[in-house]
C-alpha cells in the first residue's frame, strides 16, 4: 500500500492486487490490535540480513519521522509504549484506513479477493489473476513471508523470485517462542506464566545480539520479548545465553562476614531479582558443591550465564516474521528493483531483511515500499 500510494502520487497507473478479502489484515492484528507502526530508534543495525548494510538506503529515504508525519496528517493519536515503540491510541484500523485513503487519493485501483495465478515477461509483464489478465511495465512483489499462515501467508513471493532467477536466502521463523527438549520441559515448564527481566543473547560471533527485556516461561519452553528477539539470531544446534540478574551481584549478601550460607539464604537473595518460584527452582537445580566463597562465586556466574539448548521453535504459526528471503545482492538498495530483471521489484518481509521486535519490521515495510514506489 505504501509503494502503491507513492507510485500513484507520481502519476503512475497502479493496480494493487490483494488475495485476502481486505487489505492490511496483518496490520490489524499487530500490537494487540493497536499497531506498533514504527520505532523512533530504528536504524540499520536493528535488522538482520546477509548484507547488514542493505537496509540503510531505504531507511534513510523514509524515516520514522516521515511515518509519524503521515500519521499526524490523518489525526491519528498515538503514544510511546517502551523502548521507542509507537502505538495507535485507538485502533490499528486507523492505520489501514489512512493507507486506503492515501491510495484512493493517489488513484490506486485496489482489487481485493484477487489471486495472482502467473507472472510472465516478454518486454512487459503479463499477470494472470482470478479477475483477469493485466499487462504492466513493472511488478512489485510485496507478498510477505511464511509467518502466521492462518492469515493467508504463503511462499508465493519466493517462488516468483526463483522463477526469474533470483537467489532466495533460506527462510526460518523469527521473533518466535523457543521450545525446550524433554528434560528442560520437565525442569521448567510447570512454572508457566512466570516472568523476569533478563538479558538474552544468541547468534554466531558475526551476527550475535543481546536483548534486555522480559522472559516468559511457557508450557513448552520460553517466550517473552527477550526470547523472541534472540530467536531471530538463533540457529538449530546453538545455545541461547541468559543473564537472569543483569547488573546485580545477587549472592553478595552470602559473602558477608557471619552471613548464613545455605539454600534458603540463596533463595532469599535471588528473590530480590526473580519471582519466588523461579528463584526456588534455580537453587534447587543448581546446588553448589559446598558453600565456600568459590562455590558461591560459581553459582553467581551460572546465574548470569544460563546456557539453554532449545530443541526448536514454535514455527511459522507463532512467528511474528520470517527471516531470510530474496537475497539483497539481487536488488538495488535505492529502488528495490531486481538487478537481473528490469521492472521487477521486491519489498517488505519477502526480502532478506528482518527487524527487531517493536515496530522495526513495519518501518522496513514503509521504507522499502516508499523507495520502490518512488522509482517504479
Amino acid at each position: 500500500m505504501m509503494c502503491a500510494l507513492e507510485a500513484g502520487r507520481r502519476g503512475r497507473r497502479v493496480v494493487l492486487l490483494e488475495h485476502a478479502e481486505r487489505a492490511g489484515k496483518k496490520i490489524l492484528i499487530s500490537g494487540g490490535g493497536r499497531c506498533n507502526f514504527t520505532n523512533i530508534h530504528c536504524r540499520a543495525e536493528s535488522f538482520l540480513s546477509e548484507n547488514p548494510h542493505f537496509a540503510k538506503s531505504a531507511l534513510a529515504r523514509f524515516t520514522p519521522a516521515d511515518m509519524i508525519a503521515l500519521v499526524e496528517k490523518h489525526g491519528i493519536r498515538f503514544h510511546e509504549k517502551t523502548l521507542g515503540q509507537l502505538f495507535c491510541d485507538r485502533s490499528a484500523m486507523d492505520v489501514v484506513a489512512m493507507l486506503e485513503r492515501e491510495c484512493a487519493e493517489a488513484g490506486v485501483r485496489l482489487l481485493t479477493g484477487t489471486r495472482v495465478l502467473s507472472i510472465a515477461r516478454d518486454g512487459q509483464f503479463s499477470v494472470e489473476t482470478s479477475a483477469g489478465g493485466i499487462r504492466a511495465q513493472a511488478v512489485v512483489v510485496a507478498t510477505g513471508g511464511l509467518s502466521i499462515p492462518k492469515m493467508g501467508a504463503t511462499g508465493f513471493g519466493y517462488g516468483v523470485a526463483e522463477q526469474f532467477g533470483l537467489r532466495v536466502v533460506a527462510c526460518r521463523p523469527a521473533l518466535v517462542p523457543l521450545v525446550f527438549g524433554a528434560e528442560d520441559r520437565e525442569r521448567w515448564c510447570d512454572l508457566t506464566g512466570v516472568s523476569a527481566e533478563v538479558i538474552a543473547s544468541a547468534g554466531a560471533k558475526r551476527q550475535r545480539a543481546s536483548f534486555r527485556e522480559k522472559l516468559l516461561v511457557t508450557h513448552r519452553g520460553l517466550s517473552g520479548p527477550a526470547v523472541l528477539q534472540a530467536s531471530s539470531y538463533w540457529r538449530e544446534g546453538e545455545s541461547v545465553r541468559m543473564d537472569l540478574a543483569p547488573d546485580v551481584e545477587v549472592l553478595a549478601p552470602l559473602l558477608r562476614k557471619n552471613a548464613r550460607r545455605d539454600a534458603r539464604a540463596a533463595v532469599e537473595a535471588l528473590r530480590a531479582v526473580l519471582p519466588t518460584r523461579l528463584a526456588e527452582r534455580w537453587v534447587e537445580l543448581h546446588p553448589p558443591n559446598d558453600w565456600t566463597n568459590a562455590s558461591v562465586a560459581a553459582m553467581e556466574r551460572a546465574l548470569h550465564g544460563w546456557q539453554i539448548q532449545p530443541a526448536g521453535t514454535e514455527g511459522y504459526a507463532k512467528a511474528e516474521v520470517t527471516a531470510g528471503g530474496v537475497d539483497t545482492a539481487e536488488l538495488d538498495a535505492k529502488t528495490m528493483q531486481s538487478r537481473k530483471v528490469p521492472g521487477l521489484y521486491f519489498i517488505g518481509e519477502v526480502v532478506d531483511v528482518t527487524g527487531w521486535l517493536g515496530g522495526y519490521n513495519f518501518q522496513w515495510a514503509w521504507a522499502s515500499g516508499a523507495s520502490a514506489g518512488r522509482a517504479v
